[in-house]
């Protein structure tokens, strides 16, 4: 498990990602196409509640890491577009190198 902050937003980041175009590319196509609802019902809350854990954990390393609002508003932005935080994920993975953090395992 990450210890850093900015490892913990990379792991939520990564979920968040993988749930939003879960739900994007598989479960709205079952529901709207097929008429299957079951899946968006399943993964809706779980995107919910990892989309909550991304802007808690973006709140505090953005905080321990002093970012300038418009660092946390585009990182926020990010979790909005689909792949975003995969794109995101790139510049937290420099910005842990440029700090010297120690990251456990990465998620990808």
């Amino acid at each position: 498990m990450p210890t850093t902050p900015l490892a913990q937003l990379r792991w939520v980041a990564f979920f968040e990602g993988v749930s939003f175009l879960l739900l994007l590319f598989v479960g709205l196509p079952l529901k709207y196409a097929l008429g299957q609802p079951l899946v968006v019902r399943v993964l809706g809350p779980v995107h919910g509640v990892l989309f909550v854990m991304f802007v808690v954990a973006l709140m505090r390393a953005s905080t321990l890491h002093e970012w300038k609002p418009s660092r946390s508003a585009l990182a926020f932005l990010a979790s909005l577009v689909p792949f975003g935080t995969f794109v995101l994920d790139r510049s937290l993975r420099r910005e842990i190198a440029a700090t010297g953090s120690i990251e456990v395992a990465s998620p990808s």
